[in-house]
């Protein structure tokens, strides 16, 4: 039977056009640094990528820095900074372990930062160079107040630097980008490929280089372009560009979902449920059944969701960001992500479902 794929948040399914510009790009030869023609003909792919990835987030061409993905970007904009950086626990590890030097702001119980705490920091700590925030949490799928947090940055002269890889293809960049000093967003997200991704700056003349060496990519990030995982990249974001409207769709079969898993399990906890989400992303909890058998269990029966986020290596730990909300332990021990795609369809989530159900059903027999 055909496996039913549910953790899109991880990494979306490589789109055909992508592949296929991917293809062609590899079919070339030449580096794209070189001015014969072999070479020009490899820099018309990278610019023709930097095109549609600067429409995807609503900004100039010349503000695309192409990097290995969301990670590099992230840590580029964090080792930028010439002082303390403030970020909420709930941030990407990519964020956090690249602060050398941390200033804490709160987070709600739903998920979001506390604007009060942020604006009582900035207030407090004069030093502080840089707020990172993320657009759309990962694991619960929380929109972050970014607007409110830039007027807040802007007022106190700090830098505001968005991770945008969750948000990117589901909801418009451009006001993201309205309100922040940089941005990341990565390939395999949108249904590109992985190790692809951008850092997205306003001056990029005026950031210091994390990978030095050469004058690629306005010299903000030293070497030989991946050009093939650049065309891919490209390709996903011009296709995803043209999909916004049928996120809703997907928001309404996410709603009809956790109504009938509600249904099934009354006890049943929507981690950040109280706050506004991303459409395809549900964080559900049954108390008494731990993450991993229930994980396990699914995937046995053919459908992949996740306990938390990706990056840690296939291990199934306790989630920091949880933890950063103040979610108990038992609710966040037991917590898995369900995360849609465009294609996800209502006989993909009527296998979840039966799978699911019967998991539960199975403790409740044993209690």
């Amino acid at each position: 039977m055909t496996r039913v794929y549910l953790d899109h948040n991880a990494s979306a399914p490589l789109r055909p056009e992508a592949a296929e510009a991917m293809t062609s790009a590899m079919a070339l030869r030449g580096n794209p640094s070189s001015v014969h023609g072999e070479g020009r003909q490899m820099r018309a792919v990278v610019e023709r990528a930097r095109i549609d990835v600067a429409e995807l987030a609503g900004c100039d061409p010349a503000s695309v820095v192409f990097t290995s993905g969301a990670t590099e970007a992230n840590a580029m904009a964090m080792k930028a900074s010439a002082g303390p950086v403030a970020a909420a626990g709930i941030e990407h590890p990519s964020i956090l372990e690249n602060i050398g030097d941390l200033r804490a702001i709160a987070c709600l119980p739903e998920g979001r930062i506390d604007l009060a705490a942020l604006e009582s920091l900035l207030d407090e700590d004069r030093d502080i160079a840089a707020v990172a925030l993320m657009a759309a949490n990962n694991e619960t799928g929380v929109v972050q107040p970014v607007a409110e947090a830039a007027g807040l940055c802007r007022a106190a002269g700090v830098r505001l630097h968005v991770d945008a890889v969750q948000q990117a293809g589901k909801d418009g960049l451009a006001d993201i980008w309205a309100h922040c000093d940089s941005m990341s967003v990565t390939a395999h997200k949108i249904g590109g490929p992985t190790g692809s991704g951008a850092l997205i700056v306003r001056d990029p003349g005026a950031w210091p280089a994390l990978i030095a060496g050469g004058g690629q990519e306005q010299r903000v990030r030293a070497g030989t372009e991946n050009v093939s995982g650049i065309a891919g990249f490209g390709a996903a974001a011009r296709s995803a560009a043209l999909e916004a409207d049928g996120w809703a769709e997907v928001r309404d079969r996410r709603d009809r979902l956790e109504a009938a898993m509600r249904a099934r399990a009354p006890e049943l906890r929507i981690v950040g449920g109280g706050a506004p989400r991303l459409p395809n992303t549900l964080c559900a909890a049954v108390p008494g059944i731990p993450s991993d058998l229930m994980t396990m269990r699914l995937d046995l029966a053919g459908i992949a969701v996740s306990a938390g986020s990706a990056c840690s290596s296939g291990k199934v730990a306790a989630s920091p960001v949880l933890s950063a909300m103040g979610v108990e332990p038992e609710i966040a021990g037991s917590a898995i992500r369900v995360s849609q795609g465009l294609y996800t369809t209502g006989q993909d989530i009527d296998r979840f479902l039966a799978a699911w159900s019967e998991t539960v059903s199975a403790k409740s027999r044993a209690a």
